[in-house]
Formats: structure tokens, sequence, C-alpha cells
């Protein structure tokens, strides 16, 4: 299957640290670092196409080195590129992480912020594709119209959304399949349950290491565990590898169990690998 992904992509240092240092100076040494893709429509898109699909992303990318190195991840891993080159540096961060997979992150370039992608090839590559996934950013929002002329149906990712952001509102009223995390979101079932009784077909909320709970159009619940991990590696990128296993699964048989199990699987595949999506024999 095709999948189209329109969102934010970075490139990031991840430093591992024994425990995320104290609000006061001092020095710490690191367990490890390393530079890698970062960005959460680059971590659906690699887990997508890890997971076997065709992946067409589109995106914004600097002319810098950082995105230099960005476009060849993505394109070395087999992704379609549909991306809007800026003279803006590439979005970076700086990732602290500890041993239970807790992270800080410092924004070191915000990226562009008002970039527009080519609008003919991206509405092209959305109206042949089997999904569309518009993640959190100004250039995918204005994407929403065109999204929504093609009929295809518009999954969401509304991270750790708190009910009032009127950034993601257009997001979370266009979407046909709306994903959340609970961090901000006490009240997740209720706004499930809004999210149903206002048409999405399928509203899903992760909880991290808890698992994941689902509603769909015909009312019923579900409920996943997360699956166990002997250790956590890195957690970047483990919500857009549920993300990924979901879908995957939803699209191949309809079955909201069986897409919660297969997402709660790849999620636990990444955090298991240093990168941003599992290797095929990780």
């Amino acid at each position: 299957m095709t999948i189209f992904v329109a969102g934010p992509v970075s490139w990031n240092r991840l430093v591992q640290l024994a425990e995320l240092p104290a609000p006061r100076p001092h020095m710490v040494v690191a367990r490890g670092w390393h530079d890698t893709l970062g960005g959460t429509s680059a971590g659906k898109a690699l887990n997508l196409r890890r997971l076997g699909h065709d992946v067409t992303l589109a995106t914004v990318i600097g002319t810098d080195p950082a995105g230099g190195r960005v476009r060849s991840a993505l394109t070395g891993a087999g992704v379609r590129l549909l991306a809007a080159d800026t003279d803006v540096p590439t979005e970076q961060h700086l990732n602290l992480m500890d041993a239970r997979g807790a992270r800080v992150s410092v924004y070191l370039e915000t990226g562009p912020a008002d970039a527009e992608l080519p609008v003919e090839p991206v509405t092209a590559a959305m109206a042949t594709a089997s999904a569309v996934v518009l993640d959190l950013a100004t250039h995918s929002r204005a994407l929403i119209p065109a999204a929504r002329s093609t009929g295809v149906p518009i999954w969401t990712d509304l991270h750790d959304y708190d009910g009032r952001s009127e950034f993601h509102e257009p997001f979370r009223d266009a979407a046909d399949h709306v994903f959340l995390s609970s961090d901000r979101m006490p009240g997740y079932r209720d706004f499930l349950a809004e999210q149903v009784a206002r048409g999405a077909r399928l509203a899903v909320c992760t909880h991290g290491a808890d698992g994941a709970t689902a509603l769909d159009a015909r009312g019923r619940w579900y409920e996943v565990a997360a699956e166990p991990v002997p250790e956590v590696v890195d957690s970047n990128g483990a919500g857009d590898a549920f993300f990924a296993g979901f879908l995957t699964r939803y699209l191949a048989d309809g079955d909201v169990a069986h897409a919660l199990r297969a997402g709660a699987r790849q999620g636990a595949r990444a955090v298991l690998s240093p990168e941003l999506a599992p290797l095929p024999d990780a």
C-alpha cells in the first residue's frame, strides 16, 4: 500500500544519561551519544517503510548540512520525498535521555515555519494513497482542504494535546482517525467519545508504558497493554512506531484489537533500537 505523510523532520543529537540533570549548575558524564534522524513525520515514514509500505513524505528541509543528512537518511530508506527547500536552518534537537526513557528536548534550531509545499504533486500523491497522515506542522495544516477533497481517509496524531490548543483543532476536526497521548489529557475517554460523536471513525489514546485505549464508530472500547521489553534503549519514536504498526494492521483487516496489538509490538521494537525506527532484523 501507499501511505502519504506530511509533517516535520529534524536532525537530532541524542545523549544518554544515567538520570536527567537536576536544575542546578553541575557536571554529568554521558553514557553515550549519537546523531540521528528525528521528527514525528520522519519516524512514521521510516516505520511505515520498514513495514513494507510505499511512503511519500511531504516536508520542509533546509539546504544546510543537517538538511542534507535528513534527505540522505530518508531517501536511503526508500522514502519518496516531496520537499520544499528553504534557506532557514533545518530543525535540530538536543535530546537528553535517562535510563528509563524520559526525555528533555532542547531545540537548537526550530526550523522553517512558513514554507509552502508544492501543491500539485502533493495533491496528486494524496489522491492515490490508501491513507493520508497529517502531522502537526504549519505546512501540513495548509494541506487539510486538499486532503479532504481527495476523499482518502485522514489520520492525525495530536501528541500531548490538552484539548485547548487552537493550532491542533483543524487537524482534530479534519481527521477520520485521531491519535493522541494521555500525557495532558486525564479525561481521555471523554475526548475519544467526543471525536467519535463528531464523526471520526476511530479515536486512539496511548499511555506509554501503560498501553493504549481505542474507541470505534460502533461505540466499542478496546484496551491493549504495552509489550514488555527487557530494557529501554531509546524511547524516541516509540509513539510513531505504534502509530505505524497500528495503521498497517488496520488497513489490512480493519480489526481494531489486532491493530492495537500490532502497534504495541512495533512500539516495543522501537524502544529496543537506538534508531528512530527498528531495522527489519531488529
